[in-house]
């Protein structure tokens, strides 16, 4: 805990600097510490993607961040802000303690090991790489939010905990705008507190500026950019954006040019999916621009065939979910093993109510909400029903719902409680495991440990083997899945079974990393000394 409270009280700082030289020129997007603190985060966030363009997110880069953040903080008297908001809030400082205990524990979403740790790495040691999916298909993504989390991961935040100053943000925000149903949330977001989950900045930031828009911001130029930006760091939240552009244009009656911004931030997004991925949004194959670093056809195939195949939480094979019917696709969805079949009730459950709730409260900007919100679920149930590409509805349907109904004693009281059920499942989840057979990231959880009074907990693996493969060596992990502390480049097991079956191998388009990646069928030799390289990680394969 006590390395992670020294991450807060330098980052926050830093960020706050930021912030404030941001709105020197670009405006407040809402007032307060947590207005300073979010604009912070977003103007660090688009330089870092920009910058890692030129060259990689290393030491030099965070010294200079963490050094004008401090230096503006200080010279501008940014502490007094801070000293006003605690003074008046004493309830903050313990809720802040709560926050950064649920922090110290162990990562435990596979996402952590297989995506977010890689792309920190990569965003880190060698930047924004071209055709980076050809090498690993899922870094295509390459998040806004890890590239923040780059800039940080020597110095400032070595341990990947930056979801923690943002959800501290969360709570200083909804303090200051005595927005309480925001306390209740908070809880809920504990799972994502561990590794750099862009979920929880998603979810967060998002019901920040649902709140915004709710209360009649009229920065539409801010409200705008802020909500692309957030969709940037996950495209599943692409209801915001969305909600953003009619709130403009239906309700406050603006001018085309305050989406500029936005519009840039939109364009950075695309350019950067097509630098890494050959296409415009990840995972969808769209406007095909012809591009020599797109990934394979046939890897792209076996990613599509996965995701559907996860609709279904892998119950079903690709083959028999492409022969159901239309009301069995329906009825099997709803009728999974396990508690994804709960999830998936309640959230239609939730939808019916919210339609309910839409037509009877007869007010037009809920409306606007229920649209945007609606579009979002056509495209995720169309592309890939996964329950986590919907969490987002669930907080903004209660949140719109109830969000004048919650008292200030009841939502401290509501967060205490929550916090105190949340942690049963962190500090004993073998005994929750064993009541709920199917919460299957009770197995991956490791319990509380009293080094977490000092640091936080984490895993560290480190062994792999090298090979070469044409003109690109690469490393592959050894008795395990997921490449998150093996030496770059690295190529999962499991992808090396996919470019076996395909005939291809990535290779290097230039002589170092970072000129990027293409493919290219293997000879009859590449092939068969492959397929020996798969037969020493097959254990691993198989996990």
């Amino acid at each position: 805990m006590l390395l992670l409270i020294l991450t807060c009280i330098l980052l926050l700082p830093v960020f706050w600097g930021w912030g404030r030289l941001f709105q020197t020129f670009g405006g407040k997007i809402f007032t307060g510490v947590s207005g300073t603190l979010l604009s912070g985060i977003f103007i660090v966030s688009i330089m870092a993607v920009l910058t890692s363009w030129l060259l990689p997110l290393g030491t030099p880069v965070e010294v200079i961040v963490l050094g004008l953040g401090l230096l503006s903080f200080l010279l501008l008297k940014g502490y007094r802000s801070f000293f006003d908001f605690f003074k008046n809030n004493h309830l903050v400082i313990p809720a802040a303690l709560v926050v950064v205990f649920f922090a110290t524990f162990a990562p435990f979403i596979l996402d952590h090991y297989g995506y977010y740790v890689p792309t920190v790495k990569w965003f880190r040691e060698a930047g924004l790489v071209k055709g980076i999916a050809g090498l690993d298909l899922i870094l295509g993504q390459m998040s806004f939010w890890h590239a923040l989390q780059a800039v940080f991961s020597g110095i400032g935040d070595p341990y990947l905990r930056l979801n923690l100053p943002a959800l501290l943000i969360y709570l200083i925000y909804a303090t200051e705008k005595k927005s309480w149903l925001h306390l209740l949330f908070i809880p809920l977001l504990f799972p994502f507190l561990q590794s750099p989950a862009p979920d929880l900045p998603v979810i967060a930031f998002a019901l920040i500026l649902l709140n915004e828009i709710l209360s009649g911001n009229k920065n539409i130029l801010l409200i705008f950019a802020f909500s692309v930006w957030i969709f940037a760091m996950k495209p599943t939240v692409l209801w915001l954006p969305l909600l953003a552009f009619m709130y403009a244009f239906m309700i406050q009656k603006q001018r085309v040019s305050v989406l500029w911004p936005g519009v840039f931030i939109l364009g950075l997004f695309l350019v950067k999916n097509i630098w890494t991925f050959g296409f415009p949004v990840f995972p969808v194959q769209i406007a095909d621009l012809g591009l020599s670093w797109k990934p394979n056809a046939e890897i792209l195939e076996t990613s599509a065939r996965l995701a559907t195949e996860k609709t279904y939480d892998m119950q079903y094979r690709y083959d028999e979910i492409r022969n159901f019917s239309f009301t069995e696709r329906i009825a099997n969805w709803f009728l999974l093993s396990g508690m994804k079949s709960g999830v998936h009730i309640a959230f239609f459950v939730g939808l019916a109510a919210f339609t309910f709730f839409t037509v009877f409260r007869r007010d037009k900007m809920v409306w606007l909400i229920y649209l945007a919100v609606m579009v979002k679920v056509i495209l995720v149930m169309v592309f890939s029903a996964q329950y986590r590409f919907f969490l987002d509805v669930f907080f903004v349907i209660i949140f719109v719902m109830f969000s004048g109904l919650i008292r200030k004693e009841l939502a401290w009281s509501g967060f205490a409680v929550l916090a105190i059920i949340t942690s049963a499942f962190f500090i004993t989840p073998k005994i929750v495991t064993q009541y709920i057979p199917t919460f299957r990231l009770g197995v991956a959880m490791r319990g509380w440990d009293r080094m977490q009074l000092l640091k936080p907990a984490d895993y560290r693996f480190n062994k792999y083997k090298t090979y070469v493969i044409g003109n690109l060596e690469f490393n592959v992990v050894y008795g395990y899945l997921f490449n998150y502390d093996t030496a770059l480049p690295a190529i999962s097991p499991a992808f090396l079974a996919e470019y076996s079956e395909a005939g291809i191998f990535p290779q290097l388009k230039g002589k170092e990393i970072r000129e990027g990646f293409v493919w290219r069928k293997m000879t009859a030799e590449e092939q068969q000394y492959l397929k020996e390289i798969i037969r020493l990680h097959e254990d691993s394969i198989r996990q």
